[in-house]
């Protein structure tokens, strides 16, 4: 019988593709109530080359929902890259003009879980056929409304609208993957984003398994 280790269900469920996800090189930003989980879900499923990118301290407030929170005043890229053995942290806060000089080449997919949408936008345009972008998962309870659609497809979501109307301005059509829900906001008191972790970490595995299927998809193809 083979030996046992940590990975023995995903190669039970992944088969030869397991290797794959080993070898695969993702680039991750944002490690908030979103790509906490993200980045979590993937490094217990194999993939262990994982830059994440977020210049963010933890604050109290993060608890609620954050993986590594209780570490309250920490770089989020230091907690992550001692928590999650291989993991790389880039501990700078991204805008357009840092992504318009990064270099992406080196890398086979890349996670969006920020919230400013100039950055999205940014990253979309460099490599959208590579990317998998969250909209919003702030003020809302029912996780079983998540969905991962393409950005053009999104509806009811006001995050997305704000992203696709920033698209339209910049004469962007391009199509790409996104992770959104299509549940109505629930009202929050001085309309706060009031969050709930049962669906911000959805939001972050939904992610997660986009990821895998995109990445096992990407590898297939190019080996193929």
């Amino acid at each position: 019988m083979a030996e046992i280790d940590r990975f023995t269900r995903c190669r039970w469920i992944f088969g030869e593709d397991f290797g794959k996800l080993q070898e695969a090189k993702v680039i991750l930003f944002g490690a908030g109530g979103v790509g906490s989980y993200c980045l979590d879900a993937l490094w217990r499923s194999g993939v262990q080359n994982i830059t994440v990118v977020d210049g963010d301290r933890f604050e109290v407030s993060n608890q609620n929902r954050q993986i590594g929170a209780e570490a309250v005043g920490a770089l989020k890229t230091e907690v992550f890259e001692a928590r999650y053995k291989g993991v790389k942290g880039v501990p700078v806060r991204v805008d357009k003009a840092w992504i318009d000089a990064f270099d992406f080449t080196p890398y086979d997919l890349v996670l969006d879980a920020i919230d400013d949408i100039g950055a999205k936008v940014a990253i979309a345009r460099r490599c959208h056929r590579r990317l998998v972008s969250s909209m919003g998962g702030a003020r809302r309870l029912d996780p079983t409304r998540i969905k991962i659609a393409k950005i053009w497809q999104t509806a009811h979501d006001p995050f997305a609208t704000r992203v696709k109307r920033r698209l339209r301005y910049e004469n962007l059509r391009f199509n790409y993957t996104v992770i959104y829900s299509d549940e109505p906001a629930v009202h929050c008191e001085a309309y706060q984003l009031g969050s709930f972790v049962g669906v911000t970490g959805a939001f972050g595995l939904a992610m997660a398994s986009a990821a895998v299927a995109k990445l096992r998809h990407r590898m297939n193809r190019v080996q193929g």
